[in-house]
C-alpha cells in the first residue's frame, strides 16, 4: 500500500462543480482505496492504494468523478514525500513563520511552454512576486491572494495550462494528514 493526496481542479468553487467531501470519500472507497480522508471543501483527499500507478489512479478518479457528477474534475495526484520537496523548494519560505497566509503553491497541469513562462516572466506585478520550478508556480502575495493579480485564473490564462492552487496551511496540513 502507498499512500497518495490527489488535488481535485476547480470544485467547488462559487456554486460551481458542487462535490460533497463526505459522499467523495465514500465514492474513494468504492474503488477501493483504504484510509481515506478529506481535507476541507477544495478537493483534497488522502488515500491509501495498492495500486501505485500514478496515470491509471488519475484516470479511475476523474472517470468515478465524471460518473457520479456528469463533470470533467482534472486531478494531481501526489505523494507526501512528493508534497515534502514541494514545500523544501519554496523560494518564499523565509516568510512561513510571519506571513504564512500570503504564501500560495500553483500546480499544473502540464508542461509550460518556454515562450508562455517568458512572457510571464516579463511582466511587472508590483509587490507580488513567483518562481517557477518543476510545474510549480511558487506565489508571494504581501496583499492577499484576494487582491492578486497573480492568481489561479491568470495564470492559466497567461500560461495557457490548466493549474490548480493551494496556501500553505492546506499544503502543510496535507502532509501532516498523510504521514
Amino acid at each position: 500500500m502507498k499512500k497518495f493526496i490527489v488535488l481535485l481542479r476547480g470544485i467547488n468553487v462559487s456554486g460551481q462543480k458542487k462535490i460533497n467531501m463526505k459522499e467523495l470519500k465514500s465514492y474513494f472507497e468504492e474503488l477501493g482505496f483504504d484510509d481515506v480522508v478529506t481535507y476541507i471543501q477544495s478537493g483534497n483527499v488522502i488515500f491509501n492504494s495498492k495500486n501505485e500507478h500514478k496515470p491509471k489512479l488519475k484516470k479511475m478518479i476523474e472517470k468515478m468523478i465524471f460518473d457520479k457528477y456528469n463533470f470533467d474534475v482534472k486531478t494531481i495526484i501526489i505523494t507526501s514525500k512528493e508534497l515534502v520537496k514541494i514545500l523544501e523548494q519554496n523560494p518564499f519560505k523565509d516568510k512561513y513563520e510571519q506571513e504564512e497566509n500570503k504564501l500560495y503553491f500553483t500546480f499544473l497541469f502540464d508542461k509550460v511552454t518556454d515562450e508562455n513562462l517568458a512572457k510571464l516572466n516579463s511582466m511587472n506585478f508590483d509587490s507580488e512576486y513567483f518562481s517557477f520550478k518543476e510545474n510549480i508556480i511558487y506565489l508571494y502575495t504581501p496583499n492577499g491572494y484576494g487582491r492578486a493579480k497573480l492568481n489561479n485564473n491568470f495564470i492559466e490564462n497567461k500560461l495557457k495550462v490548466d493549474a490548480t492552487t493551494r496556501n500553505l496551511k492546506t499544503i502543510t496540513k496535507l502532509i501532516e494528514l498523510s504521514e
